[in-house]
């Protein structure tokens, strides 16, 4: 509720000011001195610095542009489109008698009213992603899924220049057809590229001091992976016969309620890792999965992969696995601004369950 109030008072600001710098009632100056009126006469009042306000009136442009609305209708769900009808209270701004008109106006309903899907996460937010994003797709994307992820600005500002967008949205053949058959939301839950340049790793590094980089960095690595991830254990024992084996990393997700295992892997893709993962599996669903969790799922993370080898491994492996990439650097990459329909269909089919 006080997220939507701030936003509610951003939008109509946000219009207000807009319309004044268009009719050239007001210009740059006069931005400047109703900042520091409110500021004067309200201090209470936060997030009037003249810089905000400019956030504001990007907010509201941005946002009650044909160029969205029409975005918004074609790819997100119904329950997102619906415009709420809340107005913000005249007690929020300062009155005197020589400015009582112009902050009535502002207060006044408008006839261009707030998107519902602007309340699923903060204006800090918003502003992050309208500053970040250039495609309407993307900035819808972003909503979704910092909602989703319940992500602060720090988190969502990495998640853009880390790409999430492509990299959950792209075509997939790193997913099994295990996977795909037990899990068909996979797609849309884990990544096939992950950054991992919080480590500082060389060009040429061991398992080991990519494993202990990642337990140094557990919460950004997480962030990388996707908030509900749990982790369990490093190098979790796996008792099988007179023999003991060690998965790298074991991790617990909560919305699939399942295992999960990731083997690291410090060389390009080979097939012969995913007999490995698979057997790695077998033992946690025989003798570590409990009853009420579904089939364990396994993650080999390597610094790269042919997607024709993972295609023709992947093809035949009805156990739940797949394989990613991990990159050392931030690497830009070509946006895949049509794929935002399929997102948002999954968001709409999982509301349902």
């Amino acid at each position: 509720m006080v997220n939507d109030n701030v936003l509610q008072t951003a939008w109509y600001v946000g219009g207000y000011v807009s319309r004044k710098l268009k009719s050239l009632e007001w210009g740059s100056k006069v931005v400047t001195q109703f900042s520091e009126y409110v500021r004067t006469h309200e201090p209470m009042l936060k997030g009037f610095g003249r810089r905000n306000i400019y956030n504001m009136v990007k907010f509201y442009e941005e946002y009650s542009s044909l160029e969205f609305l029409n975005s918004m209708k074609q790819f997100v769900p119904d329950k997102f489109v619906q415009f709420p009808t809340a107005q913000i209270e005249n007690s929020k701004f300062p009155k005197q008698e020589a400015t009582q008109s112009q902050h009535d106006e502002i207060v006044q309903a408008e006839t261009a009213q707030m998107p519902k899907i602007l309340t699923l996460t903060t204006f800090t937010n918003h502003i992050t992603i309208l500053h970040l994003c250039n495609s309407m797709e993307q900035r819808l994307f972003y909503m979704l899924y910092a909602n989703r992820e319940r992500l602060k600005a720090k988190e969502l500002e990495r998640c853009i220049s880390t790409d999430a967008f492509s990299s959950l949205l792209g075509a997939k053949s790193n997913l099994s057809k295990g996977l795909l058959s037990q899990y068909p939301q996979a797609p849309m839950l884990f990544k096939d590229t992950v950054f991992l340049d919080f480590l500082d790793l060389p060009a040429k590094h061991s398992e080991k001091k990519l494993r202990d980089g990642i337990l140094s960095h557990m919460r950004q690595f997480i962030l990388e992976l996707g908030k509900d991830f749990l982790f369990v254990d490093q190098e979790y024992e796996l008792k099988v016969g007179a023999s003991t084996f060690k998965a790298d990393l074991l991790f617990f997700h909560r919305g699939l309620q399942a295992l999960v295992a990731i083997e690291l892997k410090k060389t390009k893709f080979h097939p012969r890792d995913l007999g490995q993962l698979e057997f790695y599996l077998e033992a946690l669903d025989r003798d570590v999965r409990r009853s009420n969790e579904n089939p364990s799922i396994g993650i080999i993370l390597c610094p790269e992969a042919d997607r024709v080898v993972v295609e023709y491994a992947m093809s035949r492996s009805l156990s739940p696995t797949m394989v990613a990439e991990y990159k050392r650097q931030l690497i830009p990459k070509e946006k895949m601004q049509a794929l935002l329909d399929e997102y948002c269909s999954f968001l709409e089919k999982d509301g349902r369950k």
